[in-house]
């Protein structure tokens, strides 16, 4: 049985808090269905407006959707949920002078572990994103590298340890993760998750780099219009026609020299 089941997952366009039903069709997500297991690493492509943030949105509960989503062997109690389940989303907003500890410190608060053992897993989390020296600055006077950087030390610390987790069962849904991020640091990031994954973490990523998709990815969700027009691994999924279908571009395709992973080179 798969960590995570979605079965025609639509998500109708809302206005605030409510489902516009002006018009039945609108949809931001129309009829998804894909699967996740336990250590795999599935990432969402496609242009924007596609509907990527959105399904991640309706997978974490915020948007209300049709169609099935489920999540097995998650709890349904909101602080053992919140134990099992770190969520990126795709903008951070934090206006309060928290230091950067404290940020990080709050994906903690679900967990019954003990100061000295949330400080330890603060102080691993900064270090694995390669900030602890910034472990005493104030969140608002960092640059929007070094926020991301923190946001990620974030929702890793929330699922840092699987002993932590009921069942041992952790989901992590990251928009847009490489945003903001020098070159250097994507590289890190993405192994970070690679490494994740490995100790069994489920992890669903929107990114707009095809190429790191491609490489880190064990299979790929391709969006468009709201729509599902490809899903499987990378060889399966990037090729010139789906490529330029996404995205009214044409492409070519080559193979990676150290890697099976296809390649994606623009003009």
């Amino acid at each position: 049985m798969a960590l995570l089941e979605l079965h025609n997952v639509c998500v109708p366009v809302h206005s605030g808090n409510r489902i516009n039903r002006s018009d039945e069709r609108l949809v931001l997500v129309d009829n998804v269905s894909c699967k996740l297991d336990s250590g795999e690493i599935l990432a969402v492509i496609g242009p924007n407006g596609a509907g990527k943030s959105t399904l991640l949105q309706a997978i974490s509960g915020d948007l209300t959707y049709t169609g099935e989503i489920n999540i097995n062997g998650v709890s349904e109690e909101p602080k053992l949920r919140a134990r099992q389940i770190a969520v990126l989303p795709q903008l951070s907003l934090l206006n309060f002078p928290y230091r950067v500890s404290e940020v990080v410190g709050l994906s903690r608060i679900p967990h019954q572990t003990g100061i000295e053992r949330d400080r330890q897993i603060i102080d691993q989390a900064l270090a694995t994103m390669d900030i602890d020296f910034l472990k005493d600055r104030l969140y608002t006077e960092l640059s929007g590298g070094e926020k991301q950087r923190v946001q990620l030390a974030r929702v890793f610390a929330q699922i840092w340890s699987a002993d932590d987790a009921p069942e041992g069962t952790r989901l992590l849904l990251l928009d847009e993760p490489t945003f903001a991020l020098d070159l250097g640091h994507q590289q890190q990031l993405m192994q970070i998750i690679t490494s994740f994954a490995k100790q069994g973490v489920a992890v669903m990523m929107v990114l707009h780099d095809i190429n790191l998709a491609a490489y880190y990815a064990d299979r790929l969700l391709a969006l468009l219009c709201s729509q599902q027009i490809a899903l499987g691994e990378p060889n399966e999924v990037i090729s010139e026609d789906i490529i330029n279908r996404l995205f009214g571009i044409k492409t070519s395709i080559i193979k990676h020299p150290d890697h099976d992973a296809p390649v994606v080179l623009g003009i």
